[in-house]
């Protein structure tokens, strides 16, 4: 049956199928800090702080690989094959973590999983971004990857209700049946438009566009004004396109950027039920200060979205990030229970809410030609960050700093990607305020 001749679908379809998918990142991203006081007491396993921290660390190595080789290959092969990919490796990953048998196959397996997950992320944003009216791309983006902290959120809750009876195991079970989405995501996931017109599928593309109701000449003309440029003419996609001097110093403030954002939010989501139980909280309290500041980030992020488009990200990014470093500070004083539970709130806020919000600054930036790369290749640098974050949470835990620091070793990060969003470039015709498009 053609496509055109189906009735018109909304597009916020496609968003929340893509915020099914990013759904997997958000649990992978809760599921390890949630188990590592388990873990550490794993039968005759012997994990210290340290090499708890570096197995975190092995899987956003995975996730790094994951995202620099997904982003050139959803501008290649096309979003929905790569994200379709993407959840069955996650899912047998998580398999193999629920039956690993030694620190160093639980290693094995979430490096794996990580390399699944790098998939999914940067091909769900761009399609998200490409079936968003102009005006409302950020909100769109964030609706999608609300699904990171949802994720979080249903890891969090599963934690608080099966970890002391089931053990550590069961978790990673569970996140193995999100393998069920495949067919849905098979049958209802639609390719990308941009994508089938840069790849001259024009037939294609219009049916797609009728179909969900996007304006299919506005994405032409974009690309048109893409392709004036001295190195689009010449056929540049992908990396190539992302390494011209249009594109150069964007993409290695957006690195520089990511890697503090991350090293913030993997290091908190790693270690924060262990830096709340070494400060006199139990287990079951210390889950719920991870479900808090999940709650933190869901909130962060459509309040951002709404403002990013009607502000642009540079505005909402940079006091984001200052409320996360201001909310660890409060953590660092130990403060009474309603303090307490703002900051953590304030941290989600400003680390995962700011983190979500950078995927949908950095695919509104680029062209859709080379989009995913740019994704790709941003948040896949800046996963340094995320695999030096548990390492930095586990050294600080087992050395003998004071208890501040454990909360001044993220706050730092924080400040200094505040600084770095107020440099990166004025933004491109690609990522145009709400305000300013509408008066266009």
């Amino acid at each position: 049956m053609n496509l055109s001749s189906r009735p018109p679908r909304s597009s916020l379809f496609v968003v929340m199928l893509c915020f099914l998918t990013i759904a997997v990142d958000g649990y992978d991203l809760i599921v390890y800090g949630a188990t590592i006081p388990r873990l550490l007491e794993e039968p005759g396993w012997n994990l210290s702080p340290a090499s708890a921290g570096m197995i975190g660390s092995w899987t956003l190595a995975g996730l790094m690989v994951g995202l620099l080789g997904a982003g050139p290959l959803s501008d290649r092969i096309g979003r929905r094959k790569l994200m379709m990919a993407g959840v069955l490796w996650f899912s047998l990953g998580s398999l193999l973590c629920a039956i690993a048998h030694s620190p160093q196959a639980l290693g094995i397996a979430r490096f794996v999983t990580g390399i699944g997950l790098g998939g999914v992320v940067p091909s769900a944003v761009a399609l998200t971004i490409e079936y968003a009216p102009r005006s409302r791309r950020q909100l769109y983006s964030a609706i999608a990857l609300t699904g990171y902290p949802v994720g979080g959120v249903i890891c969090a809750l599963l934690a608080i209700a099966m970890l002391q009876e089931q053990g550590w195991r069961v978790l990673y079970g569970l996140g193995a049946l999100y393998v069920f989405i495949l067919p849905v995501m098979f049958f209802y996931l639609p390719e990308s438009a941009s994508h089938l017109l840069d790849r001259g599928r024009t037939d294609e593309a219009r049916a797609l566009a009728a179909r969900y109701a996007i304006d299919l000449d506005e994405i032409a003309r974009d690309e048109e004004e893409h392709r004036r440029s001295r190195v689009a003419a010449a056929g540049a996609r992908g990396y190539r396109l992302l390494t011209s001097p249009e594109f150069r110093a964007a993409l290695l403030l957006f690195a520089l950027m990511c890697f503090c954002a991350q090293l913030v939010v993997y290091g908190l989501n790693a270690w924060l039920p262990q830096l709340m139980r070494k400060s006199g909280y139990p287990l079951g309290s210390s889950l719920q200060f991870l479900l808090v500041m999940q709650f933190g980030a869901v909130v962060g992020n459509l309040i951002g979205s709404w403002l990013a488009d009607r502000f642009g990200s540079k505005r909402v990014l940079v006091p984001y990030f200052l409320i996360c470093s201001i909310s660890l500070l409060v953590l660092s004083q130990k403060p009474d229970h309603t303090w307490l539970m703002l900051a953590v709130f304030g941290a989600g806020l400003g680390s995962i809410g700011s983190s979500t919000l950078v995927y949908g600054f950095i695919g509104a930036y680029f062209p859709a030609s080379c989009r995913g790369s740019a994704i790709g290749a941003a948040q896949g640098l800046g996963r340094i960050g995320s695999i030096l974050g548990p390492m930095i949470g586990g050294w600080v835990l087992g050395s003998n700093l004071g208890h501040h620091w454990n909360f001044y070793a993220f706050a730092i990060p924080a400040v200094m990607a505040a600084g770095v969003v107020t440099l990166i470039p004025k933004a491109t015709q690609y990522d145009v305020p709400y305000a300013q498009a509408k008066s266009t």
